[in-house]
């Protein structure tokens, strides 16, 4: 126990070290999970130490505070890189009512380590499966050593609750060499090397993530760049024309635009361009892909989407351009538009792209601020 306590206190050190401090939540409550028990086993070492009924009642119930706080935050760290997990506000329940029931209990010693254990070990089952369901692309491996490292928690702390509970002559104190206490312990020396190591890939693969995210990002507008166009959209075109779905893809390009940089200065440029890029974030759907793929000019791909489905997209685009206008830059922007829905002649997103082009030039043509549907004619 005082080596599984000096594994943690060194492992609570090293973390901030290695990951630094500018977290993300996920990153940040993985670390503080494993700095948090190492805390709690510090005090545990602590309790062995004094007699005294209240120094052991403190710092017990401190420590099964910290061991409950440990899930908490590796749970979190889950639903922060693995999206929406079920259960938190139960698991929350839990936390927040073991070390309570704990402290209640205290004069009762087959009570108190029934309940701590039983209900440590029902918060673990709760991080096995919130490990379960991916939800992002972080990587699979990493996963499975926290839900095997928590399930073998789960059932060692299990162990020790039915031992405490129904067999205390077998298992009178915290301290007493059973099997399963022994087990236990070394258990949890093995569950911190791998959930360790867990935490700083699923951290590795949140950094890389970001760093994509970062590379295929228009920094003035927050859209998709060109690059990032170039690859996500290529995939949305090949699986509709593989599955047979619906496909549209609108070019926009904003009217006059060298005239708003040269008459108001690049700033308003850029003031105009931010405002269009958020327009278009909070206008389009989760499925769509929306990028900014020239100087004033913009990409919008809508899968699932027919012609009519797009006109009206566009309908709300271009009437939220008109409010935006009149309540952030108090002037008249447009834009142009050119519109072409897949078909069996497109072998490739160049293809969509240049009869979307086509379109768009001919509403050029029509005088600005305009529409075109039809590529084809």
């Amino acid at each position: 126990m005082v080596i599984n306590a000096a594994n943690l206190i060194v492992v609570a050190t090293a973390l901030p070290l290695l990951m630094g401090q500018r977290l993300s939540w996920a990153a940040g409550s993985a670390r503080a999970s494993l700095m948090v028990q190492a805390l709690g086993w510090v005090a545990i070492l602590f309790s062995g130490l004094w007699a005294g009924r209240w120094q052991d009642l403190l710092l017990s119930t401190f420590a099964i505070a910290c061991f409950c706080g440990g899930q908490w935050f590796m749970f979190e760290a889950m639903r922060g890189w693995l999206g929406p997990r079920r259960g938190r506000t139960l698991l929350l329940a839990l936390v927040v009512l073991t070390p309570i029931g704990y402290a209640l209990s205290f004069q009762v010693y087959p009570g108190r380590v029934g309940w701590a254990n039983f209900m440590i070990a029902a918060q673990l089952l709760m991080v096995a499966q919130s490990t379960l369901s991916p939800g992002t692309s972080l990587g699979v491996r990493w996963r499975w050593a926290v839900f095997g490292s928590a399930l073998t928690m789960a059932g060692f702390t299990a162990a020790r609750g039915v031992l405490g509970a129904f067999l205390t002559d077998l298992y009178p104190t915290f301290w007493t060499p059973h099997p399963v206490n022994v087990g236990a312990t070394i258990a949890t020396n093995v569950t911190l090397v791998l959930s360790s190591v867990a935490v700083l890939v699923a951290w590795r693969g949140e950094a890389e993530a970001q760093l994509r995210e970062q590379a295929f990002r228009d920094s003035l507008t927050g859209l998709t760049n060109r690059k990032g166009w170039d690859e996500l959209a290529k995939s949305a075109f090949d699986q509709a024309r593989r599955h047979g779905y619906a496909l549209s893809l609108l070019m926009v390009d904003l009217d006059h635009f060298k005239r708003i940089n040269d008459s108001h200065g690049h700033d308003v440029g850029d003031q105009v361009l931010r405002m269009f890029g958020k327009l278009i974030r909070d206008t389009h759907r989760s499925g769509d892909l929306v990028a900014r793929i020239g100087g004033e000019e913009f990409a919008l791909l809508l899968p699932q989407t027919d012609q009519a489905g797009a006109l009206l997209f566009e309908q709300r685009l271009r009437q939220g351009l008109q409010r935006a206008c009149a309540e952030q830059v108090s002037l008249n922007v447009n834009y142009s538009a050119g519109l072409a829905c897949l078909q069996g002649g497109d072998a490739s997103l160049t293809d969509l792209m240049v009869r979307a082009d086509t379109a768009l030039y001919r509403a050029k043509d029509l005088g600005r601020g305009a529409s075109n549907w039809r590529a084809d004619r």
